[in-house]
């Protein structure tokens, strides 16, 4: 393999993109998560929701896929306006990345991550944040090093009932 390309997602990659997103979520929060919440995610029904969010994105948001030499879609990314509330900042956030789990260590996710940075620094956003699980570690690693850090912020959601924490990271933008 030469390396994973990377291109902006179309509507006919929804199912695929699905599919790695719900078989990650089972994969990389295991433990982390309820499991009878996990077990419950449905690639059909995250695939619905894929298609009516895409279709309905708002403006600066943009979803990315990784493809392999073969052209089938083995990652995704989606970057946009960091969220604060009703406060909107200049920074950019990588709202999420997966990639296929049997693709993990090839590049995908360095590729996908380097053009979401890319961009955001080219349309000049001065940092981009993140949000990650904390007890996510090979995710934290992966962010870390690609030149985050995590800036002290926390927040916890509720799943299932159970407190889930994640972790605010940071990284300057340089074009």
């Amino acid at each position: 393999m030469s390396g994973p390309r990377v291109r902006e997602m179309t509507l006919a990659d929804c199912d695929r993109v699905s599919e790695i997103r719900v078989r990650g979520w089972q994969s990389a929060y295991r433990g982390l998560m309820p499991q009878p919440y996990l077990d419950g995610l449905s690639v059909t029904e995250d695939a619905e929701r894929r298609r009516a969010l895409f279709t309905r994105a708002p403006a600066g948001l943009v979803n990315l896929v990784a493809e392999d030499d073969a052209g089938d879609v083995v990652g995704w990314a989606c970057h946009g306006p960091y969220r604060d509330g009703e406060l909107r900042t200049g920074d950019a956030e990588l709202y999420a990345i997966y990639v296929d789990a049997g693709r993990f260590g090839g590049g995908v996710g360095q590729a996908l991550l380097g053009e979401s940075v890319r961009r955001c620094a080219a349309a000049g956003h001065p940092r981009m944040l993140l949000w990650v699980l904390e007890g996510n570690a090979r995710a934290r690693r992966f962010y870390e090093r690609a030149g985050f850090r995590a800036d002290g912020a926390v927040e916890s959601s509720d799943v299932d009932g159970v407190p889930v924490p994640e972790v605010r990271y940071t990284r300057p933008l340089t074009v």
